[in-house]
């Protein structure tokens, strides 16, 4: 029962796969079971303890220890006091304190007070500001109205020119 494309013989490469690795570490316990066997029947007949009988697999690793420094305690051992650190000596921290002082001092920010700024507003500013509008309309209408007058002037002023020319004409045709 092939399927098309090779999908059945992939799932038993894969199951294979998955069975040859189990097998592999079946093997390898067994082999661990009996270095096991052999080193208990080995311990019982020379009579020492599992504990003390080094591993094949494992190495023996040299012991280190931390260097003691003593800062505080004063050893009585001689050895021990060429161990002991010198007495630490505060360092000075004036030259740190006085560059953080200096960074926080705040710069001032504007040299000269401006009282015009300062000073409140005058009681009826709101009032101004609402009949500027207005007040803009009615100066229109205002100039209009003057520019209006001056012209009506002025023609009443041409018309009694030209009166004053046309009678002045007429005296003068009047005494040829």
């Amino acid at each position: 029962m092939a399927a098309p494309g090779g999908g059945l013989e992939a799932a038993e490469e894969a199951e294979g796969l998955v069975l040859g690795r189990l097998e592999e570490e079946a093997l390898k316990r067994r082999e661990r079971l009996k270095a096991l066997r052999q080193r208990t029947l080995q311990n019982q007949e020379s009579g020492e303890p599992e504990s003390k009988i080094p591993r094949e697999d494992e190495e023996e690793e040299p012991i280190k220890h931390k260097e003691i420094k003593l800062r505080n305690y004063d050893p009585e051992d001689e050895e021990l006091k060429k161990r002991k650190l010198p007495p630490a000596k505060p360092a000075s921290v004036e030259d740190t304190v006085k560059e953080q002082l200096e960074a926080a001092k705040p710069e001032p920010i504007i040299d000269e007070v401006d009282l015009a700024n300062l000073a409140p507003r005058k009681p009826d500013w709101d009032l101004k500001r609402d009949v500027s509008k207005k007040l803009e309309k009615l100066e229109k209408r205002t100039q209009r109205a003057i520019a209006e007058l001056i012209r009506e002037r002025l023609k009443g002023q041409e018309e009694e020119l030209a009166s004053a020319v046309g009678s002045a004409k007429q005296e003068g045709s009047d005494s040829d």
